[in-house]
């Protein structure tokens, strides 16, 4: 389950930036994860609220923005929506796709006490 392993990294991103403002508490962290990261949004909750634990995000609330998976075709020369990585380019049918967004997984914000 990668989802352990990226929540404790986000935690410490989390933790770095909060300590960095001089807060004493985290209350709410919000991310956006892409279509196509191959994140479990479930089981990241699930592994965010164990990790957080005794630290300074302990129940802090997980907002989690979607980010659509989008891909430049080179054939048609733009850019389409992608829902997952190996699908056709819904203009033309070509696999010739560089994904261009979704699929990442990033801290976007957090609110802190």
């Amino acid at each position: 389950m990668h989802e352990m392993a990226l929540a404790q990294s986000m935690l410490e991103i989390v933790e770095a930036a909060a300590r960095e403002a001089g807060a004493t508490h985290v209350t709410n962290v919000r991310l956006e994860i892409g279509a196509l990261s191959h994140v479990a949004t479930d089981a990241l909750r699930f592994c965010f609220d164990a990790v957080t634990r005794g630290s300074l995000a302990e129940g802090a609330t997980l907002d989690i923005d979607d980010v659509p998976g989008e891909a430049w075709c080179m054939p048609c020369g733009g850019n389409v929506p992608l829902a997952q990585v190996g699908d056709p380019c819904p203009r033309c049918g070509s696999f010739q796709l560089a994904v261009v967004r979704g699929d990442d997984m990033r801290v976007k914000d957090i609110a802190v006490a």
